[in-house]
């Protein structure tokens, strides 16, 4: 029941969940049944693309299989996620975007004595890091972590499972071509990839990357990491250093069947600005990446006025996690304001039109 409530917290206008809804303690007990006989098996997915950031295939499971991933993911997710080190982000209760941008933050003053001396920073994320997630690999890594054997068949079963033998596509094909074909699931080996848009999914790249956690705080012995996903961010006094430590992680990544993306390896002064999830770290300052700004206005601008409520206010509670975020604000205000909605004085909210009903 418990997994059941997390599943529909965000998925209750799903067509999925409405189907489940109208018998739900049947369907649940017919759940409970097939899992404790093991007969259970992972049904439909639907294959859709989104377009924003950029075009990227989703694996949306059935709704009773979400419920599974939630039931597996309360019983193991807290004891696993407790051997993670701190600087391991995303999809971790309390550790998103917010959270790691104050703690690179942190890191950064630490490391600079609070900006009074110089420092460099290497960035770097991994190449095509979902589908090219080595399956045989976290095999090992779960079976050393769950202790009962119950648990263990049940997280081996997700972790295998193909969604590609049973889906339902959901999208134009000129969508799919949009997605390129090495960032295509749909064109990876059976032991390749994991698909995008499961909270399982999102657990096991955890699982996953904690082998590279450990490997720089403990071998490397690297005082100032953070991962988000597969962005990491190292920082030292040297260059030579956080050279030497590249090489290092490119050797090692191998060993887990991954590697870096070389067009997306930055090594520079910190003093330029530190681009990481989705802000920029300068000194003194954190401020949203101008990209993002951009594309709040432009969408501002062009919403349709029963979604664009939403939207302000969610680009308001975005852009004011930075510390430096008045400016921002002001041009979405001034955009409001224009299409006859009020703000606040604060600059963190938005509401209807003046006027209406």
């Amino acid at each position: 029941m418990q997994a059941y409530y997390d599943c529909r917290r965000n998925k209750r206008n799903t067509n999925s969940a409405r189907q489940f809804e109208l018998n739900m303690e049947t369907n649940l007990l017919d759940l409970h049944d097939e899992l404790l006989t093991g007969t259970y098996q992972p049904g439909r997915s639907i294959c859709f693309v989104v377009t924003r950031p950029k075009a990227r295939e989703v694996w949306a499971a059935d709704f009773r299989d979400r419920i599974v991933h939630h039931l597996l993911y309360n019983q193991i997710g807290a004891g696993i996620e407790a051997t993670f080190i701190a600087d391991s982000c995303a999809c971790i209760p309390g550790r998103g975007t917010l959270y790691a941008a104050k703690r690179l933050e942190a890191k950064v003053r630490s490391a600079t004595q609070n900006w009074s001396r110089p420092c460099h920073y290497l960035k770097a994320d991994l190449a095509n890091f979902f589908v090219a997630i080595d399956k045989r690999v976290l095999d090992r890594q779960m079976r050393r972590l769950i202790d009962e054997p119950w648990w263990r068949r049940l997280a081996l079963q997700i972790l295998w499972h193909d969604p590609r033998e049973n889906v339902s596509m959901r999208c134009p094909i000129h969508l799919l071509n949009r997605v390129p074909q090495h960032k295509r699931l749909t064109a990876q080996p059976a032991h390749l990839g994991l698909p995008i848009g499961n909270l399982s999914s999102q657990f096991f790249a955890n699982v996953y990357l904690n082998a590279l956690d450990q490997f720089v705080k403990h071998e490397l012995k690297a005082r100032h990491y953070i991962r988000y996903v597969d962005d990491f961010v190292l920082l030292h006094e040297s260059p030579q250093q956080l050279n030497a430590w590249l090489a290092e992680i490119e050797a090692f990544l191998p060993t887990l069947g991954a590697r870096l993306n070389p067009t997306k390896t930055i090594l520079q002064p910190v003093a330029r600005g530190i681009d990481f999830v989705g802000q920029v770290i300068k000194p003194w300052r954190r401020s949203t990446r101008r990209k993002t700004v951009a594309e709040a206005q432009r969408r501002i601008a062009v919403a349709p006025d029963d979604e664009l409520l939403a939207t302000a206010n969610s680009y308001f509670g975005l852009l004011g996690q930075a510390t430096a975020s008045h400016h921002d604000r002001a041009q979405l205000a001034r955009l409001l304001l224009r299409r006859g909605y009020t703000v606040n004085a604060a600059l963190t909210q938005t509401y209807r039109k003046r006027g209406a009903p």
